[in-house]
């Protein structure tokens, strides 16, 4: 009713079912990629890390308060797998309709513990971005009542704070364009964007290939959306939602234009509390509040206000720092995207060889490869390794060591890193060389003739040929105790 104060039960319905569809591909793209990544034998061994954390940190305890997470208890390739499906499915009754607090809290629990021991492969900002909106969608359930509608109501505070995330996501992604890349201040970063990005997909050439005037155009908006939007969700109610719109939209084009993992899935939660039940024709029930919930709420409202004071100094910095915890359990985060765009793509191609003459080319599930091979639709699920590479690419080996661990894998048709890869040129038995070659790569004008996706060029080594005799390889491989 128009003037009564607005509830939000059809609110906490869509954001608890979209926070499960987001939590679910989290979860199943730990269950089927974790092993080859951080098991036992993986790329980067969760238990050689979790080992120098101790070390480092001195003791067990100490380790744990700097990174907590279950696998301080235990860690085994079994556990990681039965451990990352259990996330999965939990994640799947959420999104069926089914949340409770509890069943929240061991969602956000379970994730920060894979998160803490997945190094590189779990450095991205939606990471942290993923445990900030699971931890307050812990205060917007009940205890125990699991219903998609429960009786309670959830805390108009915790709708503030997801409000609060909202802000702080947008505006931070919007100031880190404005004090980096000077593209971004004279609208030309979108010439390269669709073409640079990580992942492009089957609609990022026909955004790449759009008129300068019009790309100009789609960077001013997105200094709008980014810088003043944001602002609109703490303003009068019927604003807020015309806010809401153009927040959820702007993620829906992301979406559309590349394959950012489930960031832009993600990011869509928090703005959603932009929204109540106003906006919806069928009134539910009046439900009856609960004082002890409320005041938890509020409770939680002044941590989170003095856990805010870094990430708003953070925002206010010159020297703003992009996609950054200030608390081990990732309580209030700071965040930030593409404040850099490259001007052009470089990729690694690597390669296998019996005699150093004739070259075969490894296929990675998304990352391009073979110029006639068509972009992939992938997110929300995340390819990981072709994610890691796309950075490597930017850098140097010596940057990214684990490279080396990864050749070492192929040199010996290693199962588990081959299920990490779309295509092994060598089934009957490994290469004896593998080299990693860098190119060049753009998109193929619309329409060509050829029927390519991609043109390229060589422009050298990455990485020379290397062998499984080669001593120094080996030397190399002892130091960091893989094999």
């Amino acid at each position: 009713m128009e003037g009564s104060k607005p509830t939000y039960q059809y609110t906490r319905f869509l954001i608890l079912r979209l926070l499960g569809f987001v939590y679910f591909f989290a979860f199943l793209s730990l269950a089927l990629q974790v092993v080859p990544l951080v098991g036992q034998d993986g790329l980067l061994p969760a238990n050689t890390f979790l080992e120098a954390v101790r070390a480092q940190a001195g003791s067990r305890l100490g380790a744990f308060l700097e990174l907590p997470g279950f696998f301080w208890l235990g860690l085994s390739d079994r556990l990681l797998v039965v451990m990352a499906w259990t996330g999965a499915a939990l994640s799947l009754a959420v999104l069926l309709g089914c949340a409770n607090a509890l069943l929240m809290a061991a969602l956000w629990m379970l994730y920060m513990s894979f998160v803490h021991v997945g190094q590189d492969w779990y450095g991205y900002g939606w990471e942290i971005q993923l445990l900030e909106t699971g931890f307050l969608a812990i205060f917007l359930c009940p205890l125990l009542d699991g219903r998609p509608f429960p009786k309670t109501p959830p805390p108009p505070v915790v709708i503030r704070l997801f409000r609060w995330l909202a802000f702080r996501i947008m505006l931070g992604a919007g100031l880190i364009k404005l004090r980096g890349d000077p593209c971004w201040r004279d609208l030309t970063c979108l010439y390269y964007h669709y073409e640079t990005q990580p992942i492009p997909n089957p609609l990022s050439p026909y955004f790449h290939f759009a008129p300068h005037w019009f790309l100009k155009i789609e960077a001013l908006w997105n200094h709008f959306i980014e810088l003043v939007v944001p602002w609109v969700a703490f303003g009068p109610r019927k604003a807020r939602p015309i806010a809401g719109a153009l927040l959820a939209s702007f993620q829906v084009v992301l979406i559309l234009s590349g394959n950012l993992s489930f960031l832009n899935y993600l990011t869509i939660v928090p703005i959603l509390a932009c929204f109540d039940d106003s906006l919806f024709p069928q009134r539910l029930p009046d439900p009856e509040p609960s004082k002890l919930h409320e005041n938890i709420a509020v409770g939680l409202a002044v941590v989170i206000a003095a856990l805010s004071i870094a990430p708003t100094m953070n925002l206010l910095s010159g020297a703003q720092l992009m996609n950054a915890s200030f608390d081990p359990l990732h309580l209030v985060n700071t965040y930030g995207a593409f404040g850099s765009v490259g001007r052009e793509r470089r990729e690694i191609v690597f390669e296998g060889s019996d005699d150093r003459e004739h070259w075969k080319e490894y296929e990675f599930p998304c990352k391009p490869g073979d110029p006639f091979r068509h972009p992939c639709f992938v997110s929300p699920y995340q390819p990981r390794l072709d994610w890691q590479i796309w950075f490597a690419a930017m850098s140097t080996p010596d940057q990214y060591p684990w490279t080396f661990h990864f050749i070492w894998k192929l040199l010996h048709n290693d199962p588990g890193t081959l299920r990490l890869l779309a295509k092994n040129p060598f089934p009957q038995k490994p290469p004896r060389y593998i080299r990693a070659e860098l190119y060049h790569y753009w998109f193929a004008p619309l329409g060509n003739l050829e029927g390519a996706w991609w043109k390229r060029e060589r422009l050298g080594d990455w990485l020379p040929p290397l062998s499984a005799e080669d001593p120094d390889f080996r030397q190399l491989l002892d130091a960091n105790g893989w094999k």
